[in-house]
């Protein structure tokens, strides 16, 4: 973890974990940033929050504008997780805000890879059923960011075996930035906890 700098102490941070498609804050890598988080010391802990997202894409990205402008300080340095989906939510989200992004197998064109998940679809964590319509496809494309402006905000970790994205087009969307590629693992990004001591430095660097 990085130390006192002039931005403000570790503890003033705020840290957004951003759930994918179908997920939600019980997913395996939310609750893995929330036990990493919790066990660090309380004057260099910063604040990790990890809201749930729901499905709608401009309902998710208005409710974390709420959460980042409700923050007691407004002036301490904030950083967005993301996987999946929500990679792509914190890449629009740190464009906007200047803040810094981690992004883990983030999706780079959702509005064409969800494709095929119109329809009827269920949270894979709280059972919920709801219907990806062409609106969410709409607001997708509204949240595009066709370049990255400053590559070192951003850290990227992909992991070739992923099954549901390519993550060549992340590396090639992310040109300039920190990467981490790794050969092999899936879309859920086996050995996740293993990263999130480097994920929590770069999000708490600077």
């Amino acid at each position: 973890m990085s130390g006192a700098d002039p931005l403000g102490s570790d503890a003033d941070r705020m840290i957004v974990y951003l759930h994918g498609f179908r997920s939600s804050p019980h997913s395996v890598k939310a609750q893995a940033m929330l036990r990493a988080v919790a066990v660090l010391p309380p004057d260099g802990r910063p604040t990790l929050v990890v809201p749930d997202l729901g499905h709608a894409p401009g309902d998710a990205i208005a409710s974390v504008l709420a959460l980042v402008d409700a923050r007691p300080d407004d002036e301490a340095p904030l950083a967005f997780v993301g996987s999946s989906l929500g990679g792509y939510y914190a890449t629009y989200l740190a464009e906007r805000l200047g803040a810094r992004a981690a992004l883990v197998n983030p999706a780079v064109r959702p509005f064409d890879d969800l494709a095929p998940y119109r329809g009827m679809q269920t949270n894979m964590y709280s059972g919920e059923r709801f219907e990806v319509t062409e609106a969410h496809f709409d607001e997708l494309r509204a949240l595009a960011v066709p370049r990255i402006t400053r590559p070192e905000r951003y850290f990227l970790l992909v992991q070739s075996g992923d099954e549901v994205l390519d993550w060549r087009a992340s590396v090639a969307h992310y040109a300039g930035a920190w990467q981490y590629v790794q050969g092999g693992g899936d879309h859920a990004f086996q050995g996740f906890e293993a990263q999130i001591p480097a994920i929590l430095r770069f999000a708490t660097d600077g």
